[in-house]
């Protein structure tokens, strides 16, 4: 299940609009500490900037929503910025926008597209990803049944996600809460045949 969709990593992307310079700054976040953090060490960056302007979305249900115009005409800066967030369905991120004045004023019209266009740009860079609910499990098997777990990771029901080597195979296991009755019907079923095993396969979340 898809809890939410955020950026996949932290990226920077830049555009020149009427010799000004604008330079978006964007980054996944998991708390409204981490955004502060984001948009603080922005800041300290860009200290000598016209406008830094910052904006993010926070909770699996977009529940914070926050944005500052710093020092540009109310509502042409920042609030874009939070309805472009909104409107492509990504949270926990953060963007900060640093803009260079480069002596032509681009009036209320411009500004939004300005703002909007170069957090575009960024979110486009960095990419965005699902964020969904799964169960990990631990497996320990004999050797000789490895091949056929990564055979049945095939299946596409479930993937491994580390396999530690010792005096047996110790596999950790991921998948999504709906797979759980196949997939631990899968496992128990191949080692049904181990004399050791008995009862089922219990996963851990």
């Amino acid at each position: 299940m898809i809890r939410y969709r955020t950026l996949a990593s932290a990226a920077r992307a830049e555009q020149t609009i009427e010799r000004s310079r604008f330079i978006a700054s964007a980054s996944p976040v998991a708390s409204r500490e981490e955004a502060e953090a984001f948009i603080a060490g922005i800041r300290a960056e860009y200290r000598d900037a016209t406008h830094n302007v910052p904006a993010f979305v926070i909770g699996d249900k977009m529940q914070l929503q926050w944005a500052s115009d710093d020092g540009e005409p109310q509502g042409t800066a920042g609030a874009p910025v939070v309805q472009l967030l909104v409107k492509e369905g990504v949270t926990n991120a953060v963007v900060v926008i640093t803009r260079y004045f480069g002596g032509i004023k681009l009036g209320t019209g411009g500004l939004v597209r300005a703002y909007s266009s170069s957090a575009r740009l960024a979110l486009a860079e960095a990419g965005v990803k699902d964020v969904r609910d799964v169960i990990i499990t631990g497996l320990r098997i004999p050797y000789n049944l490895l091949g056929r777990v990564q055979n049945l990771e095939k299946s596409g029901l479930f993937a491994i996600e580390s396999i530690e080597y010792t005096d047996a195979v110790g596999l950790t296991l991921s998948f999504e809460p709906e797979a759980e009755e196949p997939v631990t019907a899968m496992l128990t079923d191949m080692l049904q045949a181990l004399p050791e095993f008995s009862g089922r396969v219990e996963t851990v979340r």
